[in-house]
């Protein structure tokens, strides 16, 4: 191939795709990924180093968008990058199902830009980001509410179940039964309790103690994890 025939290659290229609307794309695909990125750092919930995996937010999203820029102007680019990717496999972990969402997130971005909706794109991406953080919100209220929650199973041959809730309404801030059973000997409840603090357990747990000699107590902290 001479260079003539290179630079009438480059003409046809650049007469099929508008440079000046892709280097937009690539910076508006440049700054949605970076403010991805900032949000996934700061209310993302993976355990792993969320700064470093979301430093390939960015390339990954310029990557999707040149690839589609230029597949889309040619069918026979298309099927020969279709013929391409079988043979490439990607063998990247992923740890937490949260990255994986996030990657889409990126590959979309790079998509709806690369096609040419940057606006579709910008418009997309932050009121995903907004639902993304008013779930953030919710769930974040939803672990608070269950701060200092325990897990109560009391064993008794008492069968009156009203003396273990007054027990442990006077020494508890917050109290659920959660489930009872009669027995021959006597009864097994459980309870979902809110105490203020140790001392308050530990009265708690002397009180019920004190019903009868054949009366046992558990106490566990994260109930969520038993119940």
């Amino acid at each position: 191939m001479n260079f003539e025939q290179i630079e009438q290659l480059f003409s046809s290229l650049t007469q099929r795709i508008d440079l000046e609307l892709f280097i937009f794309n690539l910076v508006v695909a440049t700054l949605l990924s970076l403010v991805l990125a900032q949000f996934y750092t700061r209310f993302g919930n993976a355990v792993a180093n969320r700064q470093k995996f979301a430093s390939n937010f960015a390339p990954l999203a310029l990557t999707t968008v040149l690839i589609i820029t230029i597949i889309k102007s040619s069918i026979a680019l298309s099927l020969g990058l279709v013929g391409a990717l079988s043979i490439v496999r990607f063998r990247a972990a992923i740890k937490d199902p949260e990255e994986l969402i996030y990657l889409f997130l990126v590959i979309g971005i790079g998509l709806a830009t690369g096609a040419n909706y940057p606006i579709l794109a910008s418009i997309a991406v932050f009121l995903i980001l907004a639902l993304l953080f008013v779930n953030h919100m919710i769930q974040s209220r939803s672990i608070y509410t269950k701060a200092n929650m325990l897990y109560v199973n009391i064993s008794s041959d008492h069968t009156d179940i009203n003396i273990f809730v007054e027990t442990l309404q006077n020494n508890m801030d917050h109290i659920e039964l959660k489930r009872l059973d009669r027995m021959a000997n006597g009864i097994d409840a459980t309870f979902i309790c809110k105490a203020s603090g140790l001392d308050a357990i530990t009265k708690a747990q002397e009180a019920i103690i004190n019903v009868s000699e054949k009366t046992t107590v558990s106490i566990v902290d994260q109930p969520d994890l038993i119940v």
